[in-house]
């Protein structure tokens, strides 16, 4: 029987005993981190329905048709690999509720590097954390390497 895969989350464990319970509906991820990593996950194993749910009600995207949001999550999914995630640096709720965490999210598309670093912003909805929007950069806009960027030293 083949070892059980290792989560695209990169967190050096099996798949089902990470993501698997949040992308199942079993468990809500216990902070911004995990449902950051579990929607990195999500977007690597085409688990559209999860990213939808996991959009905080003051997201953009919640404004628009679910199936239409569905369809594009669906399609940039599909036309993406999702090799690796280095998460940087993270930041428990302030006083507005609001936690953070910065990432490395290593993507290509067609062999072509298409990575980023973001600051993620997250908020708890009363059932779970939910992504409510991130700043991203190319690694060819950063002053230093990615993996070398903390939240305070990520350009505003």
């Amino acid at each position: 029987m083949p070892p059980a895969p290792q989560c695209p989350c990169s967190s050096g464990l099996r798949y089902r005993q990470c993501c698997a319970p949040y992308h199942r509906g079993e468990a809500e991820p216990p902070d911004a981190e995990h449902l950051m990593r579990s929607r990195y996950s999500a977007f690597a194993l085409r688990e559209v329905a999860y990213l939808w749910k996991t959009l905080h009600p003051d997201h953009p995207d919640r404004a628009r048709p679910e199936a239409e949001a569905l369809r594009e999550l669906r399609a940039s999914a599909a036309a993406h690999q999702y090799p690796g995630l280095v998460v940087m640096d993270r930041q428990a709720p302030d006083a507005s509720g609001v936690a953070r965490v910065l990432f490395f999210a290593k993507v290509f598309e067609r062999g072509k590097d298409r990575s980023f670093v973001e600051r993620s912003d997250f908020r708890h909805d009363g059932t779970g954390w939910r992504y409510v929007s991130g700043v991203g950069k190319l690694p060819r806009e950063l002053p230093v390497p990615p993996e070398s960027l903390t939240l305070a030293t990520f350009p505003k």
